[in-house]
């Protein structure tokens, strides 16, 4: 029997994991929950499992920096996350395995495969040991872009922008404090740079963050921001918008 230990932050995500291990992965016996980095570490070594389902992203610091805190790391580890981003280039670069939300039954019978396997565990240590010497454990938690302006150089915290609408060779920022910044950049260059903070091109002329979607109105084809401001969606883009709003 793998005895197992979900750290995840969303209660509902880790009601439906539990409900995929018992369906699909009856050998697999989940011994302790937890919704945060510091609860994670509390179970992990309390319990000693064999495997953790470990999110990446949650309040208080990343799965990364859970992984950083303890010393001995003697247990398999699954990484869950709802955001194909640029800590999936780590850990792939480093063969680990990952879930992405949401989970597939298929995915997730194959990564409890993965972990009996004993020929992965043989190198387990080595791939954990890579990929904490190539990750800054609090990237997830500050998330910063530098943007240039014509008196200054802008660090700014991705979080903080709401969205981005293209001014011809120009971009507008908008921030959660209600302010905004225009940037000598395109809509294009934006979207480069924040593709992998979980940004998204809705339409030709606007960049939203995902996080600060409030709503999808389908009649209308737009979306609703926390700012309150409606933002189009395209016909070419609205499959992609659906698909990534029903994955959160």
């Amino acid at each position: 029997m793998i005895r197992c230990v979900i750290v995840e932050d969303e209660e509902m995500a880790r009601r439906v994991l539990k409900s995929l291990l018992a369906q699909y992965c009856k050998d697999v016996m989940v011994c302790a929950e937890a919704d945060d980095i510091t609860s994670g570490q509390e179970m992990i070594e309390a319990f000693r499992p064999d495997l953790v389902f470990l999110d990446i992203e949650m309040p208080g610091g990343s799965g990364f920096k859970l992984l950083s805190n303890i010393q001995d790391i003697d247990f398999e580890v699954v990484f869950i996350t709802a955001y194909e981003q640029f800590a999936i280039k780590a850990i792939r670069h480093d063969a680990l395995d990952y879930l992405l939300k949401p989970v597939d039954p298929k995915e997730l019978v194959a990564a409890v495969e993965k972990v009996k396997d004993a020929k992965y565990k043989k190198t387990l240590k080595r791939q954990y040991d890579s990929l904490l010497k190539n990750i800054d454990p609090e990237q997830l938690v500050v998330r910063k872009i530098s943007i240039s302006t014509s008196d200054k150089i802008h660090l700014i915290e991705v979080d903080d922008i709401i969205r981005c609408e293209s001014d011809n060779y120009y971009t507008i920022i908008f921030f959660k404090d209600g302010t905004s910044l225009m940037v000598s950049k395109t809509l294009k260059e934006m979207e480069q740079k924040l593709e992998e903070y979980d940004f998204v091109r809705t339409h030709k002329s606007h960049l939203v963050n995902m996080r600060c979607i409030m709503n999808f109105i389908k009649d209308e084809m737009m979306v609703v921001m926390t700012d309150g401001m409606k933002v189009p969606v395209s016909k070419r883009k609205k499959e992609k918008i659906l698909e990534i709003i029903n994955n959160l």
